[in-house]
């Protein structure tokens, strides 16, 4: 079982107030989206979901984000708050993070990849493929290869075979970590988007659904609701519009099933908050009690392959 740490890997002030984040005070200011992370502690290393905006990406963002989205979007930026940072404001060495798992590579997930060059990085196979073609011109804008240093640890997954998990098909246990942490395909946002779930008792989950939807309303059941901005911002950001819908219904029903499993996307204010039990402008801080500053040494852990990872 899993320890989860919620890290906001610097905010994103879109332009569009709250037709953007619906709790701004007006639409002529700028909104607020958080970049959602886990940290998650397993018994033997640190793995991070998602990365945010890293380190470089802070020190020099015109070297390596498009001026399309540093426009747009005006990332917040504070070393403070980036995945690194927050590692260590936690009380842990940073190269105890040995994996990252990433729902995709557009620049607000991929940025502090370069942060941790001693990791195993872990995407799907569509996403890695597809983004280093740079096939279009938003291609180029969201997927920067100026992020992607640590491009030979890379493992990728295809979706073929693997488990199935609360009806979701095609789930991938990842090479050298245990069963707890899982990649669901939820292609859409981009060919290769997936989620990634992670146990975090016998019978509890945490579903990280990334960019699969941005609004914690697009979630209910009945009348499902995003903003006018986010709605435009999905629009305009899809690779595959019916994958998208169909990726959103089936998250829809898992998340109103009793089955112990909470669904949270990457962007949503209110979801982080909720989850991380403080305010998204504020970095991680260590809990009650101080972890180690180092982890055991790296164990190989036997993958999970067959049957129902729920089961």
């Amino acid at each position: 079982m899993a320890r989860i740490h919620h890290l906001n890997c610097i905010s994103t002030c879109p332009l569009g107030g709250w037709l953007m984040d619906g709790i701004s005070r007006s639409a002529f200011e700028r909104g607020r989206l958080t970049c959602h992370c886990l940290l998650v502690e397993l018994h033997n290393c640190l793995v991070l979901v998602d990365t945010g905006l890293g380190r470089r990406d802070v020190a020099d963002p015109a070297s390596r984000l498009s001026k399309f989205f540093l426009g747009l979007v005006k990332p917040e930026f504070r070393d403070e708050m980036t995945a690194y940072r927050q590692v260590v404001a936690l009380g842990f060495d940073p190269r105890d993070v040995r994996h990252i798992v990433l729902t995709h590579l557009d620049f607000d997930h991929a940025g502090g990849l370069d942060d941790f060059p001693w990791a195993q990085v872990h995407m799907m196979a569509v996403e890695h493929d597809y983004a280093m073609q740079q096939r279009t011109w938003m291609d180029r804008q969201r997927f920067r290869p100026q992020q992607w240093s640590t491009r030979d640890s890379w493992h990728t997954y295809t979706p073929i075979g693997g488990d199935r998990w609360f009806g979701f098909q095609h789930v991938k246990p990842l090479q050298d970590l245990s069963s707890d942490i899982a990649m669901i395909p939820l292609p859409g946002h981009t060919f290769g988007h997936a989620g990634v779930a992670v146990r975090r008792d016998a019978a509890d989950w945490l579903l990280m659904a990334g960019d699969a939807y941005f609004y914690h309303e697009e979630m209910r059941i009945d009348a499902p609701h995003c903003t006018p901005g986010l709605r435009f911002y999905q629009w305009m950001l899809e690779k595959d519009r019916l994958a998208r819908f169909d990726s959103q219904r089936r998250l829809r029903h898992l998340a109103h099933e009793p089955n112990g499993v909470r669904v949270c996307c990457a962007h949503d204010l209110i979801e982080f908050e909720a989850l991380a039990g403080r305010p998204a402008s504020v970095a991680a801080t260590p809990p009650a009690h101080t972890p180690a500053s180092t982890m055991p040494a790296a164990v190989p852990l036997t993958m999970h392959t067959q049957g129902n990872l729920h089961g």
